[in-house]
């Protein structure tokens, strides 16, 4: 009596499964969704957090001007710009994939999200010489815009209704 062999794992869906049968399409079994639906949610978030960074823009530079004057002002408009880019660019990236293949997909947000990161680097480098901002005020509305934003993406996909599967 033979024993299974357990040295290579094998899936459902490849081949050499018993459970499934040669040459049988996989892509095939996916289930179907239609690409509005995915849109729609990224959509939602996209215009969530445009909404709440004008509210931190607007609040952010009245708080800014009462506590540090110009400099909380100039902090104010620079963080919203930096949660902007941060939040907003991947975001973005995502609509725009949302009817793409998973491998396109994948390379455009890896893509924006190492050009984020350069830009963002750079952007903090120069911003770390400079003095005519308050970094008080800059974190706050970083901080507060990026978990804002964390936030309602979240609520996005979380009340989105994307269906498991749909009839083609």
């Amino acid at each position: 009596m033979s024993t299974p062999d357990h040295s290579t794992p094998v899936s459902p869906d490849s081949p050499a499964s018993p459970d499934s049968p040669e040459g049988t399409d996989t892509a095939a079994a996916l289930p179907y969704v239609p690409e509005h639906v995915s849109k729609e949610i990224f959509r939602s978030a996209l215009r969530a957090t445009l909404a709440l960074l004008v509210v931190i823009a607007v609040v952010g530079v009245g708080v800014g001007l009462l506590v540090s004057g110009t400099a909380g002002v100039w902090a104010a408009v620079l963080g919203v710009a930096v949660t902007l880019l941060f939040s907003g660019s991947t975001i973005a990236s995502m609509l725009y994939t949302a009817d793409k293949s998973p491998n396109t997909m994948m390379a455009v947000l890896m893509g924006v999200w190492i050009a984020k990161m350069i830009v963002l680097v750079v952007v903090l480098a120069v911003l770390g010489q400079m003095d005519f901002y308050d970094r008080v005020v800059f974190a706050v509305i970083v901080m507060v815009g990026v978990v804002g934003s964390a936030g309602l993406d979240m609520y996005s996909v979380v009340k989105g209704r994307q269906p498991y599967i749909s009839p083609k």
